[in-house]
């Protein structure tokens, strides 16, 4: 049995929110505690608290959503008004095939539950919050199109979910807080163990319930190449592109209160990893793609359908050596080049961050001089571009099927100066295995029984296996938030029969109205007599990595304090705090989330 390499997780943090110190002598710190601030452990929090459940959520770093608000957002639901007024006919049943037959070895349990309440859990659930679609797209695999696109991406998915929460008087947050053991007694898991990463002191909360919503391991490649699926090789270069916490700190955890671990080797990888240039030097990676590009190997060459499915493409790039490609495009389509994220939505960035780094893009005025910067075969590139243009005048592509009679439109003929090539590496997306759980998301054991006191939720536990080996899109976040909702109701049933006997009742909650920024709080006002921004960011600390980093680009762009933090303004030192609601506006300084 091949052993599994367990990283600490990087220490990441930094909003300007302080943490809280655990108190010392209570029995229990809250009714549950759940440990990742991530989108399956808010919408776990919010379900539990307007329950009557008492609630803390802890994260290592200092602001919400994960992966998640980084993300592109898509969510794969069923049967919805966005899909009826698309003209989509769809059904539980028809998703229900489409999830077993993509994923090979889907958890039949939880794909049912999932295609029959996917609108009622999700759609409804978030649309009541204020989260809005733009539309839906049919992904490979999908019968239908069922890819749900927020408007917003990953950040106007999460926000208003994690609002909802921040107004909940029953859950309270804890940030910059790394869990590092779980707490037994009498065989029960009753609580956390951890260091503030702020500062390195040890910290303990107690609840009668722990909830891992940890996230993956796709940022641990020590892991992803432990448990590489046996049928393709392992890259010369591999990228990681999954969130910066997904280290898998949650499956050392799980393991040390004896949770099984499954189907490590399911995991979903992409061929259109972009060295991030942000990280220089380092291995983080970037899901970019130019829909109008042709791919082509070392040699100069297409070799895959570049508009085909991932589980079509990555052992395609796989299988050459070395495992990278080129994408060529021209300057007609250049602007089609997009990047998943909700911090790349607006193409004056890419431009700005990316084709200005000739270290990421080579351009030409004629096909041989791209060929040359990029270090491709001259004459195989032309020929391989002129094949390609001359398939398209024809109307059919016969080498790989990308387009043919029967489609709708042909891509755009490279021929318009200047050319551009892009290279590309595997990157490392999802993890569609992790923590066992059952089908009320308590953490099994490794002979199939639950941990008492211990749930699982999201990307630790590979999604509850919903994906199996293949996952269809949108089928990350989607059942993020399903796993999520129901580890609610399961500690609510918990509590309840923990509780019997006692006389003590839960009281459902109602979130509060947040009355916004105060009508005088517009202007900036010098901040800088009491906090040296230069000064603070100038050498890195532990736990403030994304202090440092956001208020370097307020920095660069000049920013005045008040964008940000005009809620303390004008200055008040009785009333000088932040304001958890009016922060996540904020966000949008740097996460443009909005497609232009």
């Amino acid at each position: 049995m091949r052993h599994l390499i367990l990283i600490t997780a990087l220490a990441m943090g930094g909003c300007n929110m302080p943490s809280e110190p655990a108190p010392s002598d209570a029995t229990t710190d809250a009714d549950v505690v759940i440990v990742g601030a991530g989108i399956s452990g808010i919408s776990a929090a919010l379900e539990a608290a307007r329950g009557g459940a008492s609630v803390l959520v802890v994260d290592m770093w200092s602001i919400f959503g994960g992966h998640a608000v980084m993300s592109h957002g898509g969510l794969c639901i069923v049967d919805t008004p966005v899909q009826k007024a698309q003209g989509v006919s769809d059904s539980a049943e028809l998703a229900e095939r489409d999830f077993l037959t993509w994923g090979e070895d889907a958890d039949a349990e939880w794909v049912r539950y999932y295609t029959e309440n996917s609108r009622e859990q999700i759609y409804d659930w978030v649309t009541e919050m204020g989260v809005e679609f733009s539309g839906v797209l049919r992904i490979p695999g999908n019968s239908v199109a069922r890819f749900h696109e927020p408007i917003g991406r990953g950040l106007g998915l999460v926000s208003p979910i994690y609002r909802q929460a921040v107004l909940n008087p029953n859950i309270r947050f804890v940030w910059n807080f790394k869990v590092d053991g779980l707490v037994t007694r009498e065989g029960r898991v009753v609580g956390v163990d951890g260091a503030y990463m702020r500062g390195g002191e040890r910290g303990s909360f107690r609840g009668d319930l722990v909830v891992l919503a940890t996230g993956g391991f796709q940022s641990n490649l020590d892991i992803v190449r432990e448990y590489w699926p046996e049928a393709v090789r392992f890259p010369e270069k591999m990228l990681a592109g999954s969130g910066v916490n997904s280290h898998g700190s949650g499956l050392a955890i799980a393991e040390q209160a004896g949770a099984a671990l499954r189907n490590l080797d399911y995991q979903w990888n992409y061929a259109t990893g972009l060295p991030d240039p942000r990280y220089p030097g380092g291995y983080r990676g970037l899901n970019a793609s130019n829909n109008a590009s042709i791919w082509v190997n070392a040699t100069g060459k297409r070799f895959v359908n570049e508009r085909g499915s991932t589980k079509e493409k990555f052992p395609a790039l796989l299988a050459q050596k070395p495992a990278r490609y080129w994408a060529i495009f021209d300057e007609t389509s250049k602007r089609q080049f997009a990047i998943t994220g909700s911090d790349w939505a607006d193409f004056d960035v890419i431009e700005k961050v990316i084709f200005e780094n000739d270290e990421l893009v080579q351009s030409a005025d004629s096909l041989e001089a791209l060929a040359e910067a990029a270090g491709l075969p001259p004459r195989a590139l032309v020929d391989t571009v002129t094949r390609y243009n001359e398939m398209i005048e024809d109307g059919s592509d016969n080498d790989f099927g990308r387009f043919g009679s029967d489609s709708r439109t042909s891509p755009p003929r490279i021929e318009t100066p200047p050319f551009y090539a892009v290279t590309f590496f595997p990157i490392s997306r999802k993890s569609m295995g992790g923590i066992a759980i059952d089908i009320d998301t308590r953490v099994l054991d490794k002979s199939g029984k639950p941990i008492a006191g211990l749930l699982a939720v999201g990307e630790a536990t590979g999604f509850g296996g919903i994906n199996g080996k293949a996952g269809l899109e949108g089928t990350f976040l989607g059942p993020s938030i399903v796993t999520g909702r129901v580890a609610g109701r399961t500690i609510l049933t918990e509590l309840a029969r923990l509780r019997q006997g006692s006389g003590e009742a839960m009281t459902p909650s109602v979130e509060a109205q947040n009355p916004g920024l105060p009508p005088e709080a517009v202007a900036g006002e010098d901040c800088a007599t009491c906090h040296d921004l230069p000064g603070l960011i100038e050498d890195p600390r532990p736990g403030y990595t994304h202090f440092e980093n956001v208020h370097r680009v307020v920095l660069e762009r000049q920013y005045d304090c008040g964008r940000c933090h005009g809620e303390m303004l004008p200055i008040d030192l009785d009333r000088h705090v932040i304001d958890r609601v009016a922060q996540i506006e904020s966000c949008k300084s740097c996460h443009v989330a909005t497609e232009h």
